[in-house]
């Protein structure tokens, strides 16, 4: 072989290894995340790959580039999922206790009833008193609620008037809560975001009403009525 095309294959072949080492040894040092796609291959996520995946959601979500209103949103999702899951215990409760359509209906009719009846009185409540302190306060007391009628049933002494007066106190707390949660929400975000954070605040709303629901039913079947209302 002549020398030129001798030093240049020596000089390809050094090229390759060089590109083969960087490469490798990059991947050997930044932290990364193994993933199996369909095809029984493995790929690398790296650091740099995760922190562009973050940043797209967030671009995509602006809203959620703000800490309190993040911290404020994910405690809202496990909240109304608990709802709900309650609801469904609620109401399996009261067909255990009744097995009477008219006196389920009669429960869920005085629990909601508040909402459209005081939905005025909240929201105006809302815009004079603290948000923040307004929504502690009427998280504590639907949590002290739960804790009761959870004892309740645990120890036996659960009746259908019990029921009915918790469910009625209950929605008289969310009259109060639901205007306080979507009035805090421009507080937590700038103005220009604020569109996202609403969609965001009633895409978790929407969502809880599917994913609490099936969680309950399945924790009632699997655990008892007692525990969903602690869990919540």
């Amino acid at each position: 072989m002549p020398s030129e095309a001798r030093q240049v294959a020596v000089n390809i072949d050094w090229k390759h290894v060089s590109f083969w080492r960087r490469h490798h040894l990059t991947q050997a040092e930044r932290p990364s995340e193994q993933h199996t796609g369909e095809d029984g291959e493995t790929t690398r996520l790296d650091r740099s790959d995760q922190t562009a995946i973050y940043s797209g959601l967030l671009q995509a979500l602006p809203a959620l580039q703000y800490r309190d209103f993040r911290l404020f949103w994910f405690g809202q999702m496990i909240s109304l999922a608990g709802t709900w899951i309650q609801t469904v215990a609620q109401q399996w409760l009261v067909l255990k206790l009744t097995g009477s359509a008219f006196k389920l209906g009669l429960v869920t009719t005085v629990q909601f009833s508040p909402l459209l009846l005081l939905a005025l009185v909240g929201g105006s409540i809302a815009d004079r008193l603290p948000k923040r302190n307004l929504l502690l306060a009427t998280q504590v007391i639907s949590a002290v609620l739960a804790v009761l009628l959870g004892v309740l049933v645990q120890s036996g002494a659960v009746q259908y008037w019990h029921v009915l007066v918790l469910a009625a106190a209950l929605g008289t707390v969310n009259a109060f809560y639901t205007p306080a949660r979507q009035a805090f929400v421009p507080e937590l975000v700038d103005k220009k975001v604020l569109i996202s954070a609403v969609a965001l605040n009633s895409a978790i709303f929407n969502g809880a009403r599917v994913i609490g629901p099936a969680i309950g039913g399945v924790l009632v079947a699997a655990l008892g009525l007692s525990l969903n209302f602690y869990i919540n």
